[in-house]
Parts: structure tokens; C-alpha cells; sequence
């Protein structure tokens, strides 16, 4: 694994739309306040030519002007790290246009975005063996006051710290909007992580309700108080929002098992969230990249807050939706984490060596860039 250089003090920061640009509001104004932000940081930036574009249908150009933006920003000399400036709806479309072997040749780059912007964070690693980080959108950092999260993110980007943890509360209804482009995260929500453990992981002595964990429970959904010792695993951590995963799976795109196989030895941990999809659309993206062999080397699952937070459907609610489908794999499953769209979000290096631990509501998790 390719791992870039972390953005030094008054160093450059490149922005690219690959899928939706800075255009509206409130993303606009956020946009030209993180700039300013970055600018008083001491940091310089350099902006593509679709950040402020709204041109195409679901991201900010052309599928094939956004993916020249992008392959030019990232082997251009003259940016240190790339933040995309937001997700959107097609960038499954700018794929083809993107230059994953000249990525794979160039001076790798900190690249960061989420939510759309899976379709290159994920194939940036089993594409071109490339690590990029899966988090904040550009947007995002033009708030008034910096969430803790945000800070840790640029941590990362900066080198300083390779440890990202959960945080006590999450925003269930964000108060940005047109009129308050510059609000800060509604955090209104206590962090209540969720954990599937089946039998013979190397958790010892799990008290659940003062009983052990067994096959006769192996289903069971285990609130975070249940676990009351350290839940821990580690591997090669891939993954992304499952609206865009699904879409990829399957095309020629797809060199998911050649990545597992050349990692099969350190394993992988999959992360995966989901942004449109309902419970059944979760539980139908997760059988799918099962069938199509994406978790054969897996050690563990960490599952972001759906967008779709406790809208159970049928009689089937978020944490059987994936449960349901990945217990035969025997490994520990952990919900309701801080990765997607109901911010704030841990920031997640794709395809860096990572070690979960985890115990009743904490959560961390440190990369080691191998």
C-alpha cells in the first residue's frame, strides 16, 4: 500500500468537484468560508476548475471534464493534499474517465471526501494500491466553529496523530440551510454503539446481562452496556458508502478479490454506511458484494449511522438488515458508529493497516501506514 506525505505547516491545498461542486447555497458560502479558514491557518489553496460549477446532472461537470480535473490535480505539482468539495448523485459515471494507472505511478496524495466520492477513496486503494481518506467534504470546515471531529481530520491530514475515536454525541437534524450556511453540528443524540459478537472471537469473558455469549445467542443485538470487555480486531481496512459499493460491485471495476488475495494474509476490515438506501436496500447491497466474494478474508465489520436512522421497514430494522446477512462470517459486527452522513464522522484512512478496540460506548481505532 501507497501511503502519501501528510501536509506540512503553510503548505498547499487543491480542491477538486469530481462530484457535486460548491454552487448553492449553503455549500457556496461554506465553501468560500473554509477557504478563508485555510487562508488564515497559513495554508495555500488552489481550486479546480468545477468547484464552483454546477453543470452536470449529479455532479458538477461533464463525467469527463470532472475526471480530467481530478487526474490533473492529483499528479499536478502543485497541491500537497486534495478535499473534495462535496458528494453528490453520478460520480459512478466520472470513473471510467479517471487515470487510476497514472494515479498508481504518480506521487500519491492525501486525498479526502465521503459519501460519493466512495467511488474513488475505495478504488483508489484496490485500484491503484493507493491509500486515501474517507471523510469531510470541503464544505464542511467552513463552519463557525470547528467540531472536534474536524480537527482530528486535519490531524490526520497533517500526520499528527494516527489514533481516530468515537465522539459522546451525533446530529440527527443538521440547522444548515441556505439562510445559516455557517451553522455547526446540531448535536442532539447520545452515542449509543450497537455490537454483534458471535462465539469464539477472541473476546473473553463478554458479560451480557451477566450470561455468555453461545451459539444459542449468536443473533443476538448487544446494546452498548452489555459489553462490558474490550472487543478487539484488526486488518486491512476498504470500504465506503454501500450506495455507491453496490454500483461498483460486480464491474470491471470491481478487483475486489485480487485485493483480497494480495492482503489475505493481514485480512480486511469493512467499514460501510449507507446514504439513500432504507433497511431492505442495506440488507440487498450487503448480500450482493457477499455473494460476490468481497468478505471472504474479513475480520470485522464497522457500520456508520445509516441516513435512514431507526426507520425500520416490514418488520426488519438497521441492525438485522446487516446482521442478518454477514453473522456466517463469524466476526465481530459494530453499529452505529461515527462513519457517514449523520455527522460527525471519524475520519478513515482506506487501506492503511488498522486496530479496532472497542468497549461498551468507546471506540478507537489506530492505522499503522504499512
Amino acid at each position: 500500500m501507497r501511503y502519501p506525505k501528510f501536509l506540512k505547516d503553510e503548505g498547499t491545498i487543491g480542491f477538486v468537484a469530481p462530484s457535486f461542486g460548491c454552487a448553492t447555497e449553503p455549500y457556496a458560502s461554506a465553501f468560500e468560508a473554509a477557504l478563508k479558514t485555510f487562508d488564515n491557518m497559513g495554508y495555500k489553496t488552489v481550486l479546480g476548475p468545477n468547484c464552483r460549477l454546477a453543470e452536470g446532472i449529479g455532479i458538477s461537470n461533464k463525467p469527463e471534464l470532472c475526471g480530467k480535473e481530478l487526474n490533473e490535480a492529483y499528479v499536478s505539482n502543485d497541491s500537497d493534499v486534495i478535499i473534495s468539495c462535496g458528494g453528490g448523485e453520478l460520480m459512478c459515471e466520472v470513473v471510467p474517465f479517471i487515470d487510476y494507472e497514472a494515479i498508481s505511478k504518480a506521487q500519491p496524495k492525501w486525498y479526502m471526501g465521503f459519501s460519493d466520492n466512495t467511488n474513488f477513496t475505495f478504488l483508489s486503494a484496490t485500484l491503484a494500491d493507493t491509500a486515501a481518506i474517507y471523510g469531510p467534504c470541503a464544505a464542511t470546515f467552513g463552519m463557525n466553529r470547528w467540531h472536534e471531529s474536524l480537527d482530528d481530520c486535519f490531524k490526520l491530514l497533517r500526520g499528527e496523530s494516527l489514533e481516530v475515536h468515537n465522539y459522546d454525541k451525533w446530529e440527527k437534524e443538521g440547522l444548515r440551510d441556505e439562510e445559516h450556511p455557517f451553522e455547526p453540528y446540531n448535536l442532539t443524540e447520545e452515542m449509543k454503539i450497537k455490537y454483534y459478537i458471535p462465539d469464539g472471537t477472541n473476546v473473553s469473558d463478554l458479560e451480557v446481562d451477566n450470561n455468555k455469549v453461545d451459539g444459542s445467542e449468536c443473533l443476538t443485538i448487544l446494546d452498548s452496556e452489555q459489553v462490558k470487555k474490550e472487543v478487539s480486531f484488526e486488518g486491512r481496512i476498504i470500504g465506503g458508502c454501500m450506495d455507491c459499493l453496490q454500483v461498483l460491485c460486480g464491474t470491471s471495476f470491481d478487483k475486489v478479490e485480487e485485493f483480497n488475495d494480495k492482503y489475505a494474509d493481514d485480512g480486511i476490515i469493512f467499514f460501510l454506511e449507507a446514504c439513500d438506501l432504507n433497511v431492505m436496500g442495506i440488507r440487498r447491497a450487503i448480500w450482493q458484494m457477499k455473494n460476490a466474494g468481497w468478505f471472504k478474508n474479513v475480520k470485522g465489520f464497522l457500520i456508520g449511522r445509516p441516513m435512514h436512522f431507526d426507520e425500520g421497514f416490514l418488520g426488519l430494522d438497521q441492525y438485522h438488515a446487516v446482521v442478518d446477512v454477514l453473522a456466517e462470517f463469524n466476526v465481530p459486527i459494530i453499529m452505529d458508529l461515527d462513519i457517514g452522513h449523520l455527522p460527525p464522522q471519524m475520519p478513515i484512512i482506506t487501506g492503511a493497516y488498522a486496530k479496532v478496540s472497542s468497549v461498551g460506548n468507546e471506540f478507537k481505532m489506530r492505522y499503522e501506514l504499512v
